[in-house]
């Protein structure tokens, strides 16, 4: 009788532990299971906000690239204006601007020069709360300081300019008739003290120029950096 007892128990013990085994095998694999789910998931997710990313960037390359150009041109067109209007305040008091010399920067003194922002695509991705999933941190950190920082930088300081260059257009026009049929007094109008003191504030565009060269500069960067992540 007591080895039927001991029988017994042994063959409930192997048959708990076969149970315990079994228990824990499937506990296993339905844990196993859920991670590679969640594993491929995440890895799914992952893919698809990369490829996002590439899709902005390659994108965004394209719009700098524009920028950039056209930075270049608004640089010279400041530079230029700046040409035009030292050459004004050149004039000796009680002389008068020459003729000639008005006519070959006179396209520069009444021109309007400002940057076209392109940062729809930006304001695009950041407001969707993406702008994050850039891995390469320069590299975001670089996008955020172009167009939060150093692209408002250079738009206050060129509107500041043009609302300088209304007061003068505005000024000229005020002042400003006819002499005959085919001339004007412009000649005169540009040698009055006003004049002068609104040509001396436009004369000045060398901080605009280096804030566009500081775009420029971080633009290529943004570029050169894009390249790298996707070499072909």
């Amino acid at each position: 009788m007591k080895n039927r007892v001991s029988i017994f128990w042994q063959n409930k013990g192997e048959d708990v532990l076969k149970t315990l085994r079994k228990a824990i095998i499937e506990i296993f694999v339905i844990v196993f299971g859920v991670t590679l789910s969640i594993w491929l998931n995440d890895k799914s997710n992952h893919s698809l906000q990369q490829q996002e990313v590439k899709e902005f960037l390659l994108g965004l390359k394209g719009d700098l690239m524009n920028d950039i150009t056209e930075m270049k041109n608004d640089k010279y067109s400041y530079l230029k204006q700046e040409q035009a209007f030292e050459y004004i305040t050149s004039v000796k008091i009680n002389q008068q601007p020459n003729q000639d010399s008005l006519k070959k920067y006179y396209g520069w003194i009444f021109n309007q020069t400002f940057l076209i922002q392109n940062n729809g695509r930006f304001e695009g991705f950041k407001s969707s709360g993406k702008i994050g999933n850039i891995e390469d941190k320069a590299l975001q950190i670089a996008i955020m300081d172009l167009y939060q920082e150093q692209i408002p930088s250079l738009l206050n300081a060129t509107n500041n300019y043009i609302r300088t260059k209304e007061k003068f257009s505005d000024f000229v026009i005020a002042h400003r008739k006819r002499v005959t049929d085919s001339t004007t007094n412009i000649v005169e109008v540009l040698a009055y003290d006003q004049a002068i003191m609104l040509c001396r504030n436009l004369s000045e565009t060398k901080q605009i120029r280096e804030r566009y060269d500081i775009c420029i500069m971080q633009m290529d960067f943004i570029v050169s950096r894009i390249d790298k992540l996707y070499k072909k």
